[in-house]
């Protein structure tokens, strides 16, 4: 198999209708603003793998850890998740007290290796 066959197989799972739906969500969800969360889930997506890239140079490179650095691309990981929350109409301090009572649901006495192999369905 060379490249275009397996982009022609592959796309067979393609219904072409990306735009479509875009177009369409933008008009079913008027009170989100659609073109900001596709911003912010990008945007999150390279912040986060510019902090992972980071890390890994640390670990299995042996490059110095910028830890200044390190915070900054922390920051634009946390501008994005406000940019989601902002395009969603989400308050984020319902969200941040949304995830605490998720922990302190799922780990009441702290972290626990058991309980983490061991999710409950319906546990997200």
């Amino acid at each position: 198999m060379n490249g275009k066959e397996y982009q022609e197989l592959a796309m067979r799972t393609n219904d072409g209708n990306a735009n479509c739906r875009l177009r369409q969500a933008q008009v079913d969800n008027i009170e989100f603003d659609v073109g900001g969360i596709f911003n912010a889930c990008l945007g999150l997506s390279g912040e986060v793998g510019e902090f992972n890239d980071m890390i890994k140079k640390w670990v299995f490179h042996e490059k110095e850890l910028d830890i200044e650095h390190l915070k900054k691309e922390c920051g634009d990981i946390l501008w994005y998740i406000a940019m989601i929350c902002h395009s969603l109409n989400w308050d984020m301090d319902e969200i941040m007290q949304m995830n605490i009572d998720k922990l302190k649901a799922r780990y009441p006495e702290g972290f626990d290796v058991v309980k983490a192999n061991n999710i409950e369905n319906g546990d997200v």
